[in-house]
């Protein structure tokens, strides 16, 4: 398994890295098959996702039709799993995939309940708000992709697994989340896309316009400091969360799926080490590691977790 494993690293193209989300580089690392499953699930969340963020880009003011559009587009893509005689090759592709992998069907509902609030919604009033519309952005994500860690395969079938995977992808799933929202805070801002909550915002007296000045270079406030170290708060709660997670698979999953949590855990880890509250000034450059720094932490998590290999 040892030289199968460094056979994968040299096929990731870590140039290009940037462009692959981490949750495709943790599961490079699975057979074939299962890596493909996470792509083609990925590809789908990812696409109405996009459709959604892209137009918002020019102007976070839907109109009422728009809205309506939007609304039908992502409720019909989602009805579309329930059937395999599509007339889109790509969908076909995931509802099989889904078939195939016994993929719950809810994951998807969750997630496109998320993508409705922001159509109809520019950001969120309260933080509970904001972890309620993580739950199908980030979560059900994450659990696809734990329940993919976790099938077993006996005679040919995928046997799912017997406990909740939600619960056990949620805290690496927000913490995720949490560090990338900091990450991609320019990102974001420049694409009209605001993920800090108005409660915090106001405890804070600051204003959505005061997020866009910060983004395109104006000084960073002590206020804007502190709604950072908030998220980072939490984001140090479900930190700890996931390593008990983690744990709890240690004796339950195969050695390369753990392999993979431990990494997608650390690439996110990786970003949040980064995050220098006092003096950070949260550029997209600031906060995003090199091609190089994302290879070596990758590296790192195969060297401390060798004994791992040598089990198979």
């Amino acid at each position: 398994m040892k030289k199968e494993i460094h056979d994968i690293i040299n096929r990731i193209d870590f140039n290009v890295v940037r462009d692959h989300p981490n949750i495709l580089i943790a599961a490079r690392f699975w057979e074939d098959d299962r890596y493909h499953a996470a792509k083609v699930c990925y590809r789908f969340m990812r696409m109405i996702d996009d459709m959604i963020d892209n137009r918002k880009k020019d102007n976070n003011n839907l109109t009422c039709l728009e809205k309506q559009h939007f609304a039908e587009k992502v409720n019909g893509l989602i009805e579309c799993l329930e059937f395999s005689n599509a007339d889109d090759s790509f969908i076909n592709e995931t509802v099989q995939t889904i078939t195939t992998y016994k993929i719950p069907l809810p994951l998807f509902h969750n997630f496109s309940r998320s993508m409705i609030h922001d159509i109809n919604h520019n950001g969120f009033q309260t933080f509970e708000q904001f972890i309620s519309y993580a739950e199908g952005a980030c979560v059900a994500p994450a659990s696809v992709f734990v329940h993919l860690c976790c099938l077993e395969k006996k005679n040919g079938e995928y046997i799912p697994p017997a406990f909740n995977i939600v619960e056990m992808a949620r805290p690496c799933a927000i913490f995720s989340y949490l560090v990338h929202i900091i990450r991609d805070f320019q990102k974001d801002q420049h694409h009209n896309l605001n993920y800090f909550p108005m409660d915090i915002l106001k405890k804070n007296s600051l204003l959505p316009e005061d997020l866009k000045g910060i983004a395109h270079g104006a000084p960073i406030p002590e206020s804007f400091r502190n709604v950072v170290r908030e998220y980072c708060m939490h984001a140090e709660y479900y930190k700890v969360q996931t390593l008990e997670q983690i744990e709890k698979l240690t004796s339950v999953i195969a050695p390369r799926y753990l392999l993979s949590l431990h990494i997608i855990f650390n690439l996110y880890l990786q970003v949040f080490e980064r995050i220098d509250i006092i003096k950070g000034t949260f550029t997209t450059e600031e906060l995003n590691p090199s091609f190089h720094e994302i290879l070596e932490r990758v590296k790192a998590v195969i060297n401390e977790n060798h004994s791992l290999l040598d089990e198979n």
